[in-house]
């Protein structure tokens, strides 16, 4: 079995939250008298390897394991490629060995949290090229994730070589147009820096006058919302007048209407991050297998 580099831990989700998830995916599947189908077979050892059937970005390593982990301790998963591993079409990605009917209960569990979660990162590694061609913004996610499958999710997009977004409502503040249809932007800045000193203060602007009220306000990030790239370089112009003494500047974001097109004209702006629902919520599960040998 190979052990990920060091510098890979990273790219997992949390153990606690893969083993939640697949205790729900296996109950989902098995309750209440388990695989009526896979009972009817001989008890004989097997083995299967998982085959990529295009081109991607592998993740969700982790989930495969630990499904046949939870279903059966004999059966034994050796990976030949590590998590974040680009993969090619035909290329054997790891080898089950175990009781058969054992890898063949484990079998769709397995390959939907692969297929999903390598479709994440697959997605994301896209944006991530894409951007680089216009210049140096990191995409991030965002919240829009499967109930239930968030921190899964944000790992695979770490995987693609995207950066994580807040993952929670209580990681940091994220001061929206409806929280300022009650509130102003500095004093809701003010207020957020008094009850939460440790905590980022962010802004959504969708226009130059509330950008620079932010940024005089103390804002530590601003989310430039719908804006043309002509906009966005605007806003990133007028942080450097108003901070170019400072040791760092507001971290912008740019978010809203964000393509595979238009996405490398964005990162030419200056802006540090692009933030791109599609990579979660709108990713294409590509296409695995898993073979019987």
């Amino acid at each position: 079995m190979t052990t990920p580099a060091a510098d890979s831990q990273w790219l997992n989700p949390p153990l606690f939250e893969v083993q939640q998830a697949v205790a729900r995916a296996l109950a989902e599947d098995l309750a209440p008298l388990g695989d009526l189908t896979s009972a009817l077979l001989p008890a004989k050892l097997g083995e299967a390897r998982f085959v990529a059937r295009v081109p991607g970005r592998l993740a969700g390593t982790m989930c495969v394991t630990e499904t046949f982990a939870q279903l059966d301790a004999e059966v034994q998963v050796a990976w030949g490629v590590n998590e974040g591993d680009q993969i090619s079409a035909g290329q054997q990605l790891a080898v089950v060995r175990g009781p058969f009917s054992s890898i063949l209960t484990g079998e769709r569990t397995a390959l939907n949290f692969l297929g999903h979660l390598s479709g994440i990162a697959t997605l994301t590694a896209a944006f991530v090229e894409a951007a680089a061609v216009g210049g140096s913004a990191q995409v991030w996610d965002t919240r829009k994730t499967i109930p239930g499958l968030r921190s899964l999710a944000k790992a695979a997009v770490r995987a693609g070589g995207g950066r994580n977004h807040r993952g929670n409502l209580s990681d940091w503040m994220l001061i929206k147009d409806n929280h300022l249809g009650s509130v102003g932007i500095a004093s809701a800045i003010a207020l957020g820096k008094d009850r939460w000193p440790a905590r980022t203060v962010h802004v959504e602007c969708d226009r130059m006058e509330q950008c620079i009220e932010a940024l005089e306000a103390g804002a530590d990030a601003i989310l430039l919302d719908n804006m043309s790239p002509e906009e966005v370089m605007a806003c990133v112009a007028a942080a450097e007048i108003r901070q170019g003494g400072q040791q760092r500047r507001t971290l912008l974001e740019v978010s809203g209407g964000i393509t595979l097109e238009n996405i490398a004209s964005y990162s030419g702006t200056g802006v540090d991050m692009i933030s791109v629902g599609a990579i979660t919520n709108s990713a294409p599960v590509i296409d695995l297998g898993l073979d019987l040998l």
